[in-house]
Formats: C-alpha cells, structure tokens, sequence
C-alpha cells in the first residue's frame, strides 16, 4: 500500500472530496422524497412526469437508490482517502445507466417527457465518470491508501 500521508494531499483534493459528499447528501434528499411522495404531492406534479413515476418498476428504485447511497459512500471514502472509492463511484454509475436505462430505452422517456428530460440525466452521469476519474488519478497518485 502507498504512503499516503496527510501532507501529500493537496487542499483543493479535500474541498472537492466534500463537494462530492454534499452532492451525495443531495442525491439521498432528492431520493428519499421522490419515493415517499404522498398521493397529493404527486397529483401536483404535472401528467408526463406522475406518469413516469407511477410507472417505474421496483427494480428501477432500487437502482435510484443503490446510485444515490453509493454515489454519497463514494464522496465519504474519497474524503476518507481509501481506495474502494473509485469502486463505489463505479457502483452509482451503474446505478445511474440503470435508472435512466429504464426511464429512455423501455419507458420512452424521450417521446413522453420531451428531449429536455435527458439533460439532467446526462450531467449525473457526467458527474459520476469525473468521480471514477477523479479517484483513479487520485488512487494513482498515492493519495488513496
């Protein structure tokens, strides 16, 4: 295992470590109150959007769920300085590539939620690769133990 000692990791490393864990405390907000929408909440969300989520099957969830928690265990272990977090980040990617996978290819998110329903989906996967990257490049240079 490398040294990785404290010196050695620049300030700039840490700050980023905590922004990916607030960014995980986020996803688990955003999560926890999709999944617990009450009946009226979700009779105030417009048509297209109830509609994908009553459809959603259990499955799809459980990937919300799995990208969110590892996504946040990710920004932790990174802070941490420990290695299983370029795993973790890996995990939430899946997660994301899952959820959304469902939402554009078998629910036909494009044609019933419009082009502009992508967008966001495409930043958090793009958030997650600059995770992997972030905690490889790091890993490689001895900054994970």
């Amino acid at each position: 295992m490398p040294n990785v000692s404290a010196a050695a990791v620049p300030l700039w490393f840490r700050i980023v470590a905590v922004v990916a864990i607030l960014w995980g405390v986020a996803g688990l907000y955003a999560c926890f109150t999709q999944l617990t929408l009450t009946p009226a909440a979700m009779a105030a969300l417009p048509a297209a959007q109830r509609d994908a989520f009553t459809a959603m099957p259990g499955w799809a969830k459980v990937a919300y769920q799995v990208a969110v928690v590892s996504g946040f265990v990710g920004g932790v272990l990174l802070l941490m300085r420990h290695r299983q977090a370029q795993l973790a980040f890996v995990v939430s990617l899946a997660g994301v590539l899952v959820q959304f996978g469902w939402t554009f290819l078998v629910y036909g998110g494009l044609a019933k939620l419009g082009p502009s329903a992508a967008a966001f989906p495409a930043f958090l996967a793009a958030v997650c690769v600059a995770e992997i990257w972030l905690a490889g490049s790091a890993r490689g240079r001895g900054w994970l133990g």
